[in-house]
Order: C-alpha cells, then structure tokens, then sequence
C-alpha cells in the first residue's frame, strides 16, 4: 500500500512538473431574438417635434431615427448614428399597423 502511495505522489509530481496550462474560451449563446412583431394595447403617440439630427460620427454610419417602442408601455427611443452589421445592410426602421383590430409594433431590423 505504501508504495502505491509513493507511486501515485512520483507520477503527480511528474505530472505537475513544467505544466502548461492553457484558457479556454467558452461561447455561450445570447438571449432569444425578440419577436419582431408585438401586439401592444394601444396605438402610439405622436413623435415629439424637437428631435435633433446630430453629425454623423463618420463615414459609413447611418442615422437611424428615433421612435416610440413598447416595451410594457410606450417608450421614446432616441435617434442614433449606427454601424451596418455588413456591407449592403439596410435600416428598417420601426412602424406600426393596424391589423384586425388590434395595435401591431413591428420592430426596426437591419434588411441583407
């Protein structure tokens, strides 16, 4: 029994002796996709008057406009500049229908 105890100390020492020890980079996928199209209680308000188109933070960027977005109640999303995913992408911006009696929020999206 002692030297089974030995043995295993001799190779755990090999073992650990000038070890290497190397990260490993665990992916882990995000939240769901939100549901592109809502059905809220009620229509929208109307947008405020005063939203204010910056400059541009340079090139390649797209203003995408501010809109009111549901999220339990109306919310006023402000407009921003932003990056296209890739090449090509086009803003679509937030819009709401009016479909069989019901208020639809269909969120903005990027369009490939």
């Amino acid at each position: 029994m002692r030297n089974l105890i030995l043995l295993m100390a001799l190779i755990s020492m090999i073992a650990t002796n000038g070890c290497v020890v190397r990260e490993r980079a665990v992916y882990r996928p995000g939240p769901p996709p939100v549901s592109e199209e809502v059905i809220v209680t009620e229509a929208p308000p109307p947008p405020p008057a005063d939203e204010v188109v910056v400059a541009s933070p340079g090139p390649g960027f797209v203003w995408i406009g501010g809109a009111w977005v549901w999220r339990g109640h109306w919310v006023w999303e402000r407009g921003h500049w932003a990056r296209p995913p890739r090449p090509g992408a086009v803003w679509v911006p937030h819009h709401y229908e009016y479909r069989n009696g019901v208020h639809v929020f269909i969120r903005g999206r990027w369009r490939f």
